[in-house]
């Protein structure tokens, strides 16, 4: 159900000219960096982490309207863009393919792409990102000066909502609800997802390691009819409205 973006020749020639530039990509602590678990300020808008563990990032995106993140690369992960609600577009190199809610876009590392709020009201988008690393990032151009520049260490502290730890998975931490309350996240059995079918959930996103390994990570739509069984031996981080 996802569209897929992947790098083309554009994409690994601009990458190589920013490299050439001195753009360079970080390496993200795994037990550091603890400002990754608050909430980011952009020029956009803001995002904050929903799931982490050792291997998979999950992470909510509110863009606002009429604004637009960086064309920006990560080369070293796979990202799947998911959108939870409102209207926007993503450009590449070569393109742009609309997003609307339900939308699913597979993107590979090395390709180049920009999302953006049409309106009416924010766009808002969720980041799957595996391997995890949030400093695998190089800005091409930005609307904001922020081309060739590092991820932010600006954050705000949110102690009414933090990242907890879930105590049954390795190294895991979950944010249950967005700022505002729009949207509801959970870690779910896939015996649970199936069972017990919820007319606000949006996506499931499976929480083992084959997606990690093989770049492809199965993730479930029920808001678009997606009909799919669950693997009922694993884990899945549910994305639902609140």
């Amino acid at each position: 159900m996802a569209v897929r973006i992947d790098p083309g020749p554009r994409d690994f020639a601009a990458l190589n000219e920013v490299v050439r530039k001195g753009s360079r990509i970080g390496n993200e602590s795994l037990d550091g960096d603890g400002h990754l678990n608050e909430i980011i300020p952009k020029p956009w808008g803001i995002e904050y982490r929903i799931y982490v563990d050792d291997f998979i990032d999950v992470w909510n995106l509110r863009i606002d309207e009429g604004e637009s993140t960086s064309m920006h690369v990560h080369p070293r992960k796979l990202t799947y863009l998911l959108c939870l609600a409102g209207q926007g577009v993503t450009d590449t190199l070569t393109g742009e393919v609309p997003v609307g809610a339900g939308s699913i876009l597979r993107i590979g590392g090395g390709a180049f792409h920009s999302s953006r709020s049409v309106g009416p009201g924010p766009l808002w988008l969720v980041e799957v990102e595996a391997p995890r690393n949030k400093f695998d990032l190089i800005r091409l151009r930005d609307a904001y000066d922020r081309q060739g520049t590092a991820y932010e260490q600006q954050h705000a502290e949110a102690p009414d909502l933090p990242a907890r730890q879930v105590t049954y998975l390795p190294q895991a931490r979950l944010r249950e609800r967005s700022p505002g309350a729009e949207f509801a996240f959970s870690i779910r059995a896939g015996a649970d997802v199936f069972y017990r079918r919820q007319e606000q959930d949006l996506f499931h996103i499976p929480l083992g390691l084959t997606g990690v390994v093989t770049g492809e990570v199965d993730i479930l739509a029920p808001a678009l009819g997606d009909a799919r069984r669950p693997a009922l031996d694993q884990y899945y981080l549910s994305l639902a409205l609140a």
